[in-house]
């Protein structure tokens, strides 16, 4: 499956919960720069395998926020994955929180997995859409649901979604 073809059953779970948007960090559950297999929602999504970056996916758009390390790599990586790449630090690319500021309609909802976002920015979402009463909705990994791979302990099927 490709990235387009996994970014279709993303949003069709979406969809079922009513989430305006999913952000798909590439931390663990100890925000861990490098992550095991089970922890690689973002690259499984993408296609990017670079060790920092941040997807977020909308109803019909997908963005995907890195530094300077991977921004040719990410290039070459997401081309033809409809995923535009955000180059984190650059002129007029806006940072994570205010993009969904201007995606997520009022009374919204952000959805995540909460296991592996931190605290500051899970804060730094809500601060921003507190203006626009949107709410965040933590979320077991919805990557899971699309047919990922993962060890057996780890694995959520749609039966079990909690």
């Amino acid at each position: 499956m490709n990235p387009v073809e996994k970014l279709a059953l993303l949003r069709a779970e979406m969809k079922k919960r009513h989430l305006d948007a999913y952000v798909v960090v590439t931390d663990d559950f100890h925000t861990s720069e490098y992550v095991g297999a089970h922890f690689k929602a973002r690259e499984f999504l993408s296609g990017f395998t670079g060790s920092a970056g941040t997807l977020v996916v909308l109803p019909d758009a997908a963005a995907l926020w890195t530094d300077g390390r991977y921004f040719l790599q990410a290039s070459q990586q997401l081309e033809g994955s409809g995923i535009e790449l955000m180059r984190m630090g650059q002129p007029g690319v806006p940072e994570i929180p205010a993009f969904l500021r201007d995606h997520v309609p009022e009374n919204g909802w952000i959805g995540f997995d909460s296991r592996t976002i931190s605290n500051d920015f899970a804060r730094s979402i809500g601060e921003r859409r507190a203006r626009s009463t949107s709410a965040l909705r933590a979320a077991r990994t919805l990557s899971t649901l699309c047919g990922r791979t993962a060890p057996r302990s780890r694995v959520s099927r749609c039966g079990s979604w909690t």
